[in-house]
């Protein structure tokens, strides 16, 4: 779950800061850190991203994006325990996703949406053979293959 800071959502504002709520995207995300997001950002997997609950639409909420389905996107918690997320709800529509999560800014600030280049040379290059660099500069590495 997340919490804006003051004002809506997207209320006009291409960003935003939100706080995090609750486990599910341990450890990526932790209680208490604060992100910003870019509202009306491309989605693309691997990107963690913000969108209204489906059942709970006042309820802001902070997930994966794993893939595009035909009925929106299939959005997953980076904890496996943690359920509450389209396990259980199913695919979330385009319209109640709001943005894409840039950067942690507290409590160690860490980026979280590299550009595709980046993310294809974390993957697939010579400094993707660092151990934990990839992980380090926000490319989503699937630790179970899901």
């Amino acid at each position: 779950m997340a919490e804006p800071e003051g004002g809506t959502p997207g209320g006009g504002a291409p960003f935003g800061v939100i706080d995090v709520a609750g486990p599910s995207m341990a450890p990526t995300l932790r209680e208490g850190d604060r992100l910003l997001v870019r509202y009306g950002a491309r989605i693309r997997p691997g990107s963690v991203v913000v969108f209204r609950h489906p059942f709970q639409q006042d309820l802001l909420v902070v997930k994966r994006a794993v893939e595009r389905r035909a009925k929106g996107w299939w959005l997953l918690s980076d904890n496996r325990p943690v359920d509450s997320d389209s396990r259980s709800y199913g695919a979330v529509p385009d319209e109640l996703v709001l943005g894409r999560v840039l950067l942690r800014l507290r409590p160690r600030p860490a980026w979280l949406a590299p550009g595709r280049r980046l993310e294809r040379l974390l993957l697939t290059g010579r400094p993707g053979r660092v151990p934990g660099l990839a992980r380090r500069l926000g490319v989503w590495v699937d630790p179970g293959g899901r």
